[in-house]
């Protein structure tokens, strides 16, 4: 009698157990990070981090592609920044080396007719080397391999497996976002939704690079007909971290500090590499990173479709939007503008997060 009550107890604690484990794993959100990973540390890398140093994700992958520098570069960074915090449990895996239509030599030719373009990713004449190159790694060469799989066969891979439950985050030129749906029309449907920092309407700034061009945004610029693809597929979905948000953060030296008397791996990492650029820089991914982790720190947003200009005249990559009432009557979708934000609170929990302790794989979700 006493053994087969201990057989019914044990089988009872097991059950238990393992609803307690599924129930945590449920609890988590789980995200693919779609990024043109510049590095190390700079806005691309820390968007990055912040998403795995929340204890509420799952961060099925990373998948990366050329934007702000060369895929191949890219790659590394993220490799090393994930060896440094300890997390290369999480699959880097490479997508597209170019836009889809845009090419360099193209490009210059359209800035002779049309005017210069102050930042043109890996394409910036002072920043520029050759595609497969490495450029400067001060933090080291990673000594990890990134997965043996392109970015779209995976994104559509993870969609599948987790129907409705993944989160695209999108920091970068939509490259790997329209691959992946033009292989698989259901990949768009089949996602939770979308989060991306794109897109330019009004932003009130005195940075030259919009004064002019006030729609020119880079993500959507670098790969218009990407970018055109992505906005009329049919997502849940879509959530904007435009420029007219971005400008009202700032990247300071005070924050910085804040971070670097932490001593965790992810503090330390972002103390050691962060440098500020500039007169202006702009926390553009981070903001988009941490507003999906708290949506409570956008203060104001709105409801506008949106599109891209894919003629290719003076304005090619510009950002289209409509309202409800003169939105044209093709597939264009609605997005959720973020339009103002609480930048005591954004502030604060970007330090909590880069000076947390790293969570690793199996803990249970939390804020």
């Amino acid at each position: 009698m006493k053994l087969s009550r201990f057989l019914v107890f044990i089988a009872v604690a097991t059950v238990v157990l393992m609803t307690c484990l599924v129930s945590q794993g449920q609890d988590k959100r789980k995200v693919i990070i779609d990024q043109d990973a510049a590095g190390p540390a700079g806005t691309d890398q820390q968007a990055i981090l912040l998403l795995i140093q929340s204890r509420q994700t799952e961060v099925l992958g990373i998948t990366v592609v050329t934007g702000d520098a060369w895929l191949t570069e890219e790659v590394a960074h993220t490799l090393r920044m994930l060896e440094l915090i300890g997390r290369t449990d999480i699959p880097v895996v490479p997508g597209a080396e170019y836009p889809l239509v845009r090419t360099k030599e193209e490009t210059e030719q359209w800035e002779q007719r049309y005017g210069s373009v102050g930042w043109l990713g890996a394409w910036t004449p002072r920043v520029y080397h050759a595609p497969r190159e490495l450029g400067a790694m001060p933090e080291g060469l990673p000594t990890t391999k990134p997965a043996d799989e392109d970015a779209a066969h995976f994104l559509i891979r993870m969609v599948h497996n987790y129907p409705h439950e993944v989160t695209i985050y999108e920091g970068g030129p939509m490259t790997n976002l329209a691959l992946a749906i033009s292989i698989d029309p259901e990949f768009a449907s089949l996602a939770m939704e979308l989060v991306f920092m794109g897109a330019s309407l009004s932003p009130q700034t005195d940075d030259p690079e919009f004064t002019n061009t006030p729609r020119r945004e880079f993500n959507l610029w670098f790969d218009p007909e990407a970018a055109h693809i992505v906005l009329r597929a049919p997502w849940k979905k879509i959530i904007c971290t435009p420029v007219d948000i971005s400008v009202k953060t700032r990247m300071t030296n005070e924050l910085i500090d804040k971070i670097k008397t932490g001593n965790t791996p992810s503090a330390q990492y972002i103390g050691k590499y962060a440098r500020l650029h500039g007169s202006y820089n702009y926390l553009w991914d981070e903001l988009a990173s941490v507003a999906w982790l708290d949506p409570s720190l956008i203060t104001k947003k709105e409801n506008l479709y949106m599109d891209v200009n894919v003629s290719r005249g003076p304005g090619y990559g510009d950002t289209l939007t409509w309202s409800d009432q003169d939105k044209p009557k093709g597939k264009v979708q609605p997005v959720e503008v973020q339009v103002d934000l609480d930048t005591d609170k954004f502030y604060k929990l970007f330090v909590d997060l880069l000076t947390a302790p790293t969570p690793q794989p199996g803990m249970p979700g939390k804020r």
